[in-house]
């Protein structure tokens, strides 16, 4: 939100801190600062960008809270306050309410002015709303919004002539809309057609008692049926409440997301509405004349402030400080509480407007930030001896580090899948229905996705792992166990066979390395599903040990092992564009080694070159032929054939410079 630092100033007086000194204080206390606008030409055009975060959109999305946070950090209190006193304002019988639903619309208010004259703003407010990005439309509508970015309280004008009176009164029905019902609200910026919409019932809509016409969508936007207008002599300002989900959910849902929409999804104090008819009464008979002919107010359900206990001792244990109950009680009564002490505790009720002082916590918060996070000295705890070793996590991490040393990376795939044993109640997606019974599957997946960059990693084959819990049913019951899974993938497409190889290696260095002795894969052959007793099922290049199971058999542990010493590593960021593969096979002079031959290639074939690789070897009649496979990959575009064909070209010349013969 633009905040006015002139603005802020009507508030707070002229002790203000200084433009950038006030942001600094808001971003260390209260806020994140977006930007801080300084015009020099122009003070009034002076800006601070407040990010007001949700926990304090519903007191602070105005002039007078960020001022009234200013007060509260730096303990001076302001000058004005339009929130200190309570407004008594004279009823009137000319406007009758009537709401369907209190817990939709707890608060409804209404005042009638007479008299006015619709015309352009003065100079000051128009200053001021342009100032925050506002485009001023006439003093009534400009009035409006001053007020709801003065206090946070959205209101509405309603041209008092365009529907008609019954037995004497205007009457105001507050009701959900019907399903189908068409609302034609006020244009939006500089627009001059209506936008008409179409309800679906969830919708809360302010209504003409007497012909039961809609007259503004609640909360978000407006009717064009009695909107303000150039003749206009005659209005009744609105300001109520509405529900905050109802608010957002029709806003969202039509794309009306506006100013006066944003403060009520926040909620706003539900005492706000009689404070802002004060301020509008006064404001509108200052820059339009006229006379207030009387407010109605339908408050069935008044809410009240809760009293909280708040313990010295949970306030320093939570924030790591050593806090007198005194400070504690100075900082509270700065927020506009009011506190009862007691002997190690005291009692505070928040101001109306602080809706978001709840519970302890809330207050303890309250009492870090403005005390300053600073403040919080940082502790190094005494170490205290392990009492139990994690068994899980010691073996886990010694398979981790054997199968890492073997060239196995580890992944972490989903625990959901479409189609499984163990159905979910409520699926995330339709694509992740079941939870998992086996890493597998998505094992497998994963080598079939990332076989094909073997060539770009220079391996040649691919080698995952995971460790994760499956899910299955046992009898009626659910249960789970934790698995490890390993899988290999050649760099043919599909399984081949060769791959069982390395997985033996690998299940037999884990069982070396627990201290374990469990069947060998070979003597269970390629079975799909574990028999009885065994701890691991094998297929296509996939084994998975049941972990669980196996931990049963293992000694629990005493120490955790050593963390070994890693060399310093650099990360060097990886193209995410397709790569290019070319092969090339040459026959050479004598004397010629790979090396020589890989030299060459690579000084020749530019920057776009990420890798060779030797594939091929083998001599006849004194010579030796060499077969290579170059890899290019672009950091920024996708490479076209022509662009890897002319780097072909230049090396083909350079080896025909050199009298080898290209096969």
């Amino acid at each position: 939100m633009k905040v006015s630092y002139d603005w802020l100033k009507e508030y707070y007086g002229e002790s203000l801190p200084a433009v950038e000194e006030a942001a600094n204080l808001l971003g260390k206390h209260a806020f994140e600062i977006e930007e801080v606008v300084i015009s020099e030409q122009d003070p009034l055009m002076n800006i601070i960008d407040v990010d007001v975060l949700p926990n304090r959109s519903s007191d602070c999305l105005c002039h007078r809270g960020v001022a009234r946070e200013l007060s509260t950090i730096t303990g001076v209190p302001l000058t004005h306050d339009p929130l200190v006193s309570k407004p008594e304002l004279p009823a009137t019988d000319a406007i009758a309410v009537a709401i369907e639903d209190t817990d939709a619309c707890p608060r409804f208010t209404a005042t009638l002015i007479e008299g006015i004259e619709v015309k352009e703003s003065p100079e000051w407010l128009k200053t001021r709303l342009e100032a925050i990005g506002q485009r001023p439309i006439n003093n009534i509508v400009d009035a409006t919004n001053y007020v709801m970015f003065a206090i946070g309280q959205p209101i509405h004008a309603y041209d008092a002539e365009l529907f008609p009176q019954v037995d004497g009164q205007w009457k105001f029905h507050v009701r959900y809309a019907q399903a189908g019902e068409l609302v034609s609200l006020i244009p939006e910026g500089g627009k001059e057609e209506d936008r008409v919409v179409e309800c679906v019932g969830t919708e809360l809509l302010i209504v003409d008692g007497s012909s039961d016409t809609p007259i503004g969508l609640a909360g978000v936007k407006g009717g064009r049926f009695a909107g303000v207008h150039e003749g206009t002599t005659k209005v009744i300002i609105e300001a109520a409440h509405f529900h905050p989900i109802i608010t957002r959910k029709t806003a969202r849902r039509l794309g009306i997301v506006i100013d006066a929409s944003k403060r009520f999804e926040n909620e706003p104090s539900r005492e706000l509405p009689l404070y802002a008819q004060a301020d509008i009464i006064k404001l509108i008979t200052d820059i339009a004349g006229g006379e207030a002919k009387g407010t109605v107010d339908v408050y069935p359900t008044p809410m009240e402030q809760t009293a909280v206990t708040v313990h010295k001792h949970k306030v320093n244990a939570l924030l790591g400080l050593e806090l007198s109950l005194q400070t504690m009680i100075d900082i509270v009564t700065r927020l506009g509480a009011t506190v009862t002490e007691h002997d190690d505790s005291f009692v505070a009720v928040a101001p109306f407007e602080r809706t978001d002082l709840n519970i302890e916590e809330d207050y303890i918060e309250e009492i870090g930030r403005l005390h300053g996070y600073g403040n919080v000295t940082a502790i190094q705890p005494a170490p205290q001896p392990l009492t139990e070793l994690n068994q899980r996590h010691y073996y886990s991490e010694l398979i981790r580090h054997t199968l890492t040393e073997l060239g196995f990376s580890e992944v972490i795939t989903s625990s959901f899948r479409k189609k499984d044993k163990v159905q979910l109640k409520n699926a995330l997606a339709t694509d992740k229905s079941y939870l998992r019974s086996t890493l597998s599957r998505n094992l497998a997946e994963v080598l079939d996705k990332n076989a094909g960059f073997n060539d770009l990693l220079g391996t040649p084959d691919t080698r995952v792992f995971e460790i994760g819990t499956v899910f299955y049913k046992d009898g009626e019951y659910v249960t789970e166990h934790v698995s490890v899974a390993l899988g290999v993938r050649l760099k043919q497409s599909g399984y081949t066979g060769k791959e069982d190889r390395p997985c033996d290696e690998a299940l037999s260095a884990i069982s070396k390395a627990l201290g374990a002795s469990f069947p060998a894969v070979a003597e269970v052959g390629q079975k799909t599903v574990a028999e009885d007793g065994l701890p691991y099922t094998y297929q296509q290049g996939i084994a998975e040990l049941n972990l669980t199971k196996l931990l049963e058999q293992l000694p629990a542990p005493t120490a955790y092992a050593p963390v070994p010493h890693t060399d310093a590593i650099s990360y060097q960021p990886f193209s995410t564009f397709p790569f290019v593969t070319r092969d090339i096979a040459l026959w050479t002079t004598e004397g010629t080694t790979a090396e020589n031959v890989e030299l060459v290639l690579n000084e020749h074939a530019g920057d776009l070159r990420i890798r060779t690789t030797l594939f091929d070897e083998f001599s006849k009649d004194g010579r030796t032929s060499f077969a290579f496979r170059l890899v290019f990959q672009a950091p920024d575009r996708t490479l076209t054939d022509d662009e890897v064909n002319q780097v072909m070209e230049k090396i083909n010349a350079a080896v025909a410079a050199l009298q080898w013969e290209v096969r």
